[in-house]
């Protein structure tokens, strides 16, 4: 998955990817979601340069990060076979856990893991 915006509108935060070829400098990659899926890209270094040291270095990091999982934001706007979904924790907003079921398309392919078969729903009044 890529982890910073490179080449907006085809290499987003969030962009799904196959690797094809594993290099020293470069990554090939295939990208699997979006309106051109099958494209091959290249995924090069990228510098970090943090600015709340005392000190300046740089990094180089290739922005990507194996992911076997989605989290619930980074589902919006995708559509998936098949989810699992880890209640252990409650959903901190109240459409996180709508928007995540809305992305299968039967809920045959749904599976939930909630301690005693419940959650929490939690949301936050807003002040006026």
């Amino acid at each position: 998955m890529l982890l910073r915006n490179l080449d907006s509108p085809k290499l987003c935060n969030g962009t799904r990817l196959c690797v094809s070829k594993l290099t020293d400098n470069v990554i090939q990659t295939t990208i699997l979601t979006g309106n051109i899926k099958g494209d091959s890209v290249f995924i090069l270094y990228i510098p970090l340069i943090p600015s709340d040291m005392p000190f300046e270095f740089k990094h180089l990091h290739f922005p990507v990060r194996l992911a076997f999982a989605i989290a619930i934001n980074k589902a919006q706007e995708k559509y998936l076979k098949v989810a699992g979904i880890n209640l252990e924790t409650p959903c901190f907003s109240h459409c996180q856990l709508y928007v995540l079921c809305s992305r299968v398309g039967t809920p045959r392919n749904i599976y939930m893991c909630a301690p005693n078969g419940d959650t929490k729903n939690v949301v936050y009044l807003r002040k006026l």
